[in-house]
This record gives structure tokens, sequence and C-alpha cells, in this order.
């Protein structure tokens, strides 16, 4: 059985644990689970992460409830079964899809996978960014997953319907190690019914549009603007820069897919929300990852269980602790600070690696 310290990363090496158990095959327990939160211990949507991964395994689970600090999880063979899941008010539904999306290699039929909850809430992925930047991407190593938004669920009556589709799958390495240029823009706005009076998605555009001309950024930027009925009223802009309709350019460099987001919250204005969106954009634009900071971290147990290369914008905490976990599990990934040339100088890999440079993430795809 792996031991796993959860004190540090707040869900995300708990997701990551569940989602090498299932691929391995191995137990864990995980103490200490979100120990370094305001409010540590599973949550609802940890408890909706470990439900689901139990559910396509028949797994043994001991301290999976809400508030609970020490989780043991001991899967058997993963299932092709469809599965349901309810988060409960607006915890993240695209959080418990992640969780499930690397038992793809252990499949052997599609598996099917419905969550209720918050589909576009703070401190986790939008439903368009997994539709829209996630999805091609793991397209191009060799994921398939298909996605649809039934329903939208905004913070906090939630309410809303993430659908998944997972493919079987055998990855092939990742090259995500040089950048293309963007060549467009694409902003997907959305409102719920009872903002679209105010306009609300249009704004969000507006502000995008304004904080690149700002920036002398001359990209097009073409629009998807739509009001959704949702149980509580809420808004969401993602950006998504694309470049390169190939999975690799002349020079070698990989099409980009990134993405970056914004909600829309009581008393700010739906303009400034848009411009959050894009100024996340052109910080990223000025460095040279080929993914944005919050897909790096998303793609490091792809790089574990397929190899390749991945550069990332930066060494965060949340890559730290999630290396940590796929290492715990005895994948051998390195971590080299990014230089010039072929992208990776030095060997850097925790506490000595900048954590505001860029990175080289590597593996041969072995334990």
């Amino acid at each position: 059985m792996r031991r796993l310290d959860g004190r540090d990363g707040g869900g995300q090496p708990l997701r990551t644990a569940l989602a090498l158990s299932l691929v391995t095959g191995e137990p864990f327990e995980m103490t200490n689970v979100r120990g370094n939160r305001s409010t540590p211990g599973l949550k609802a949507q940890h408890v909706a992460c470990v439900s689901v991964a139990a559910a396509v395994s028949n797994a043994d689970v001991d301290g999976g409830e809400v508030g609970s600090s020490t989780l043991r999880f001991s899967p058997g063979d993963v299932r092709a079964d469809p599965v349901e899941a309810a988060v409960g008010t607006a915890g993240s539904a695209t959080l418990v899809c992640e969780t499930l999306l690397p038992a793809a290699v252990a499949l052997d039929d599609p598996l099917s996978l419905s969550v209720t909850g918050g589909t576009d809430v703070r401190w986790s992925p939008p439903a368009d960014y997994l539709r829209y930047v996630k999805r091609p991407l793991c397209s191009a190593f060799g994921v398939d997953l298909g996605v649809s938004v039934p329903r939208r669920g905004f913070y906090p009556a939630g309410g809303g319907t993430l659908s998944l589709r997972i493919e079987p799958a055998e990855p092939t390495p990742l090259a995500l190690d040089r950048r293309a240029d963007p060549d467009e823009l694409r902003v997907y706005s959305v409102e719920s019914d009872s903002l679209a009076d105010a306009a609300v998605a249009d704004r969000q555009v507006e502000g995008v549009r304004d904080t690149l001309a700002e920036a002398g950024v001359d990209l097009p930027a073409r629009a998807a603007v739509s009001s959704v009925e949702s149980d509580s009223p809420g808004s969401v802009v993602v950006v998504v820069a694309r470049g390169g309709e190939d999975e690799r350019g002349d020079d070698g460099s990989a099409s980009v897919v990134a993405g970056f987001d914004a909600y829309g919250e009581r008393g700010t204005p739906a303009e400034t929300v848009g411009s959050r969106a894009a100024a996340s954009f052109l910080d990223w634009l000025r460095g040279d990852a080929p993914v944005d900071r919050h897909m790096a971290d998303q793609l490091l147990v792809w790089v574990a269980l397929a190899g390749g290369r991945l550069r990332i914008p930066a060494v965060t905490d949340h890559v730290r602790t999630n290396l940590d976990v796929i290492r715990a599990f005895g994948y051998d990934v390195t971590l080299r600070a990014a230089g010039d040339g072929d992208g990776g100088a030095g060997t850097g890999t925790g506490p000595g690696a900048d954590s505001g440079a860029g990175a080289v993430v590597e593996s041969d795809g072995g334990r």
C-alpha cells in the first residue's frame, strides 16, 4: 500500500492518487488530507471524486466521508459501467471528471460519467475549459473524450450537469516542449438568463477585446456568446489561444491550445471580468511555455503515464506536490529548470527550483 501525506496541495494530490490507484491497481492511504487548509479534510467535491473512483473499480474505501482526514482506497479492476455522481450545491463537477480521465489507459470499453453540481465555479476549471482546451490537448496525444454540458451550474446553488465520455486509450508520448505562435483567440462567454438584459456575456467579450487592443495585441478574437438556464445567476468567460491546425509546426513547435478564464462576481463589472481573462493570456504570452499554468499541473500525470516532455510556465507548489504523489507511485519523472536551446538546463527538482521560472518535465513513461 502506498503511504501518502496530503497535508499540502489541496485536492489535487488526492485526485492524482485516486487516478494512479485506478491505473496501477495499487491501494493507498493518504493521511492529513488537505491538512494545511482552513477547513481540512474531505469536502463534498472530494467525496464525489472518491465515490466515482470507487464506483468504476469496485473499490474498498475507508474514510471517504466529508471531514475525513485519512483515506484508504483499495481498487479492483476498472470497469466501463456508466457512473453518476452528485457533488451537491456548487462543488466542482469538472474536478470530479479530472479524477477519472487517466482511467482511459485501463479501459477496454468507453466509460460514461454524469456529474451534477457546479459546472462553472471559482477555483476550478470551467466546463468550456474542459471542452475547448483540455479535450483537444488530450486528443493530440491519443486520449479521446467527449464533453457536453446539458445544464450550467453556478455558485451557490450549483444544479448543473456535466457529461463525460472517456474512450479507451494508449497515449503517445507528450511533445509539448516548444510553442508555436498563437494566430487566433476564441472567446466563450456565458451568462445566466437572469443577466441577459444587462448584456453581461457581450460585455465580457468587450472587456477581452479592449484589454488586448490596449496591449497592442492584434489577433482575431472570435466570440461565442450564450445565455443559459441556471439555478443561480452567474457568468464565465474562457479565452482560448489557438495556433496551427497540425499537431506539430514546421519548426517542431507544438500547435497552441491554452486557456484563460474568469468568473463573474457580484459588484464586478462584466468588462472587468473579461479583462482579467485577457490579462492572464497576456501574462502567458510573455513566456514561452506551450500550455497555461493550470494545464501544466493537469498534464503531469500524463507525462508519467505516456512519457515525453512538457514545458511548463512555472514551478508552483501545486506542481511540486503533484509530482510528489506521482513519484510515490513509482513513476520516474524529472523536473528541470528551463534554459535556452532545448528547453532544459540544470537539475532543480524541488526547493532549489525557481517557483517563478519555467521548467521542463520529462519521463520515459515507466516506473
